[in-house]
């Protein structure tokens, strides 16, 4: 078995969504001058790679806790949009040319390169690709278990289209996965792989935390 890290580091200062608070990661505890190490770290749930639970946007929706461990291992699809060019729109009619066979139950993983150009910059933060609505009740509508982007934020940074993405997706149960990085060698395995990404035990949260990674058996 071999694992490939899908993961974005988080480092003080790094670049995350503009409206969540600035990565803090500090050492507080040194060898020299404590005879142990130790960081503290203060960054919102949904920073670097995370996982959206149904409460992030869905009141009363389950937190991330309530979703079973066994949700977040399962088959994967990769689509291949790394054409995509600022404020692409990722719509039905895309994802359907792109997309074939049975998707039922299975995690949907759009790989638009935005990962690569992670930084705090304008267009990382305010022109990512985006899935639009239509996009995501395609998705829905195909049976999926969950879906993924290498970005920040699966509906991009404005709104209407960025709350009506999350709500479509959430609003039916599935849990989202953001902020990915996919390297050159995924795509050399294939669209479908086993896919795995565990959250920190948070209860009662809106998402947290993960280490995403494809598992080649």
């Amino acid at each position: 078995m071999r694992l490939i890290d899908l993961s974005q580091p988080v480092t003080d200062g790094g670049p995350n969504c503009p409206v969540h608070p600035p990565i803090s990661a500090k050492v507080v505890a040194t060898h020299a001058k404590d005879n142990w190490h130790m960081e503290v770290i203060t960054l919102a749930t949904h920073t670097g790679s995370h996982l959206d639970a149904p409460l992030h946007k869905i009141d009363g929706g389950k937190s991330i806790d309530q979703i079973p461990l066994e949700s977040f291992l399962g088959e994967a699809v990769l689509v291949d949009l790394l054409d995509s060019t600022a404020d692409r729109s990722i719509g039905a009619e895309l994802l359907a040319s792109r997309l074939e066979g049975d998707l039922t139950d299975r995690i949907i993983l759009l790989a638009t390169g935005w990962g690569e150009f992670r930084a705090a910059t304008d267009e990382w933060h305010f022109h990512s690709p985006y899935l639009a609505p239509s996009g995501a009740q395609w998705l829905v509508d195909q049976g999926i278990r969950a879906v993924g982007i290498d970005h920040y934020s699966i509906g991009g940074s404005r709104d209407p289209d960025n709350t009506r993405t999350h709500e479509i997706l959430l609003g039916n149960g599935l849990w989202v996965v953001e902020d990915l990085r996919f390297p050159v060698e995924i795509f050399a395995i294939g669209p479908r792989f086993r896919f795995m990404a565990l959250p920190i035990n948070f209860p009662g949260h809106s998402g947290a935390f993960c280490r995403p990674v494809a598992v080649i058996e």
